[in-house]
């Protein structure tokens, strides 16, 4: 380890609150004792309060007032490390395996009680999410490191309309974790204007010589969002959406991507949303459907009818299945 490893080590383990030789921290640590008195002489000297008591049963203290200091952990900050570091290795956070050295840092340098309560939290709580493959956390790895860096990528994109792929050039911007799906916003040189991507959609990535300066203000967040939903929520066309239904129905709905951005008022078996035209004749009706009785639609009754065409068009489509499916037996 680099020495700030080892001030960093030893810190740690006295921090712990009890007392310890030269000698203990040396074997603890796997290092010469030179290497520790060093690493204690530079700590001092940096301002760590550590009292070297003398005698047979001596050792190097920390003063306790110091080990509360912000720069430490207390029990529950270390809890939600852990539990936060499950979050992002489910999500396929592109550093997962130096998350994973920075936890077990943190797990060695504790002491029992605090360990115990770690684990026996982080043992309580589990995250179901599809794995991710090692060339989308390979991508992700290479966008972090453009993003911070501001240099400008060559991608190979296929759309997923379709199998073509295409070659662009983009200036990253951010990387955005959404619903299950990473993203990458930038500026596209192809189409000269900021776009977003899906990064499981990258089949190659390629670091050029270019720099780029990134828009004051520009927040790729806010980007992805208004992008993603098909009518801005600024928009003055907006339409009162009312929907009635059991509780917990309402409740999914208001969790779904579209209407949780468009939701304005609700009561237990009520919620009232304001949704662009297009999207109420183009996207809501497919979304609606899954949810069949369980929900009524109130207003606007244009929402209605064409909830009545989109599904007698799928009974016809079915209808149609069968019926050529039967004549052919």
């Amino acid at each position: 380890m680099s020495k700030a490893d080892n001030m960093l080590s030893i810190l740690w383990l006295l921090k712990s609150g009890k007392q310890k030789t030269a000698q203990q921290l040396a074997d603890e640590l796997e290092v010469h004792i030179r290497t520790v008195y060093r690493c204690i002489d530079s700590l001092c000297a940096s301002g760590v309060p550590i009292i070297a008591d003398s005698g047979h049963y001596g050792g190097y203290r920390i003063l306790e007032n110091f080990s509360e200091s912000p720069l430490m952990f207390d029990m529950d900050e270390q809890k939600a490390l852990i539990q936060a570091s499950t979050f992002a290795k489910e999500a396929g956070y592109p550093f997962a395996e130096t998350l994973n050295r920075a936890i077990d840092k943190l797990k060695l340098y504790t002491n029992e009680e605090q360990l115990e309560h770690m684990e026996r939290h982080s043992d309580g709580l589990s995250v179901i999410h599809p794995p991710v493959d090692v060339f989308q956390q390979s991508s992700l790895q290479q966008l972090e490191l453009a993003v911070a860096n501001n240099r400008t990528l060559e991608m190979q994109y296929t759309s997923g309309k379709d199998e073509l792929s295409c070659v662009r050039s983009i200036d990253p911007y951010g990387i955005i974790y959404w619903k299950g799906h990473w993203y990458v916003v930038g500026y596209c040189h192809k189409r000269q204007e900021p776009r977003s991507f899906r990064v499981d959609r990258i089949q190659s990535l390629e670091l050029t010589q270019y720099y780029f300066q990134r828009p004051e203000d520009f927040s790729a967040r806010d980007f992805l969002i208004s992008s993603l939903l098909p009518n801005s929520l600024e928009s003055e066309s907006l339409i009162i959406v009312r929907i009635q239904g059991y509780e917990q129905a309402l409740n999914d709905l208001c969790q779904h991507w579209l209407f949780g951005h468009a939701l304005i008022e609700r009561s237990p078996t009520v919620a009232e949303f304001k949704l662009g035209m297009e999207s109420l004749m183009t996207y809501v009706p497919y979304f609606l459907l899954p949810y069949g009785k369980s929900i009524t639609i109130i207003e606007p009754n244009v929402l209605l009818k064409k909830m009545v065409e989109v599904t007698l068009g799928l009974g016809e489509y079915y209808r149609e299945m069968d019926s050529t499916r039967t004549d052919s037996i």
